[in-house]
């Protein structure tokens, strides 16, 4: 696990099928223990997580990223929150639900992402520092120091897909902090708006 930001940690579990790293993040925001999007952890990260007092939550931002969810809910005892829209469409049962503007443990905001590849898409923002965007599958880091979107085929429209993301524009961010491929610690809100210039 390794630090980002302060009160942020990711570790990270590459995907031979897709070539990437899968990340996941441990916040620690407020008086809140927060994973996100969990992949395998190491027993070192998963004594590091344990440290300094239980775990709250592990957040999920869309139905694809149930990932090591469960494992970790029974390991540490938290609860898992997920999006609303993509709660019936998870093979876990999540504790909590979450929507758009909803403010979660920590301050964290839910931004509802439509026409995305699941119905929930949901990016998490953390007002700390110049800001800080979480998002699942609504961006992949790649190339490093880039954001792409996902192939055509994984949106019933692409086009539309694109358009839902534009909303991610209004808000102040200077690291981006994916689920897949490499993270953005500053400049990303530059890196997103050249995606958009495509």
């Amino acid at each position: 696990m390794k630090q980002l930001l302060p009160g942020i940690w990711q570790w990270s579990w590459f995907s031979q099928e897709k070539q990437l790293d899968f990340n996941g993040l441990f916040l620690t925001v407020g008086e809140h223990r927060v994973l996100v999007d969990p992949p395998p952890m190491t027993q070192d990260d998963l004594n590091q997580a344990r440290q300094g007092g239980q775990v709250d939550y592990v957040l999920l931002t869309n139905r694809d990223h149930e990932r090591e969810a469960a494992t970790y809910r029974q390991e540490l005892g938290c609860q898992v929150m997920v999006p609303e829209a993509d709660a019936s469409q998870m093979t876990i049962k999540a504790n909590k639900t979450y929507k758009d503007g909803e403010l979660l443990a920590g301050g964290i905001w839910v931004i509802h992402l439509k026409d995305q590849k699941s119905p929930g898409e949901s990016a998490l923002f953390i007002q700390q520092g110049k800001g800080v965007l979480i998002v699942g599958d609504a961006l992949i880091g790649k190339p490093p120091g880039s954001l792409a979107m996902l192939s055509a085929e994984k949106y019933a429209d692409a086009g539309r897909a694109r358009e839902g993301l534009r909303r991610l524009l209004k808000y102040n961010f200077d690291a981006i902090l994916v689920g897949d491929g490499t993270s953005i610690l500053t400049g990303a809100k530059q890196a997103m708006e050249r995606l958009f210039q495509k």
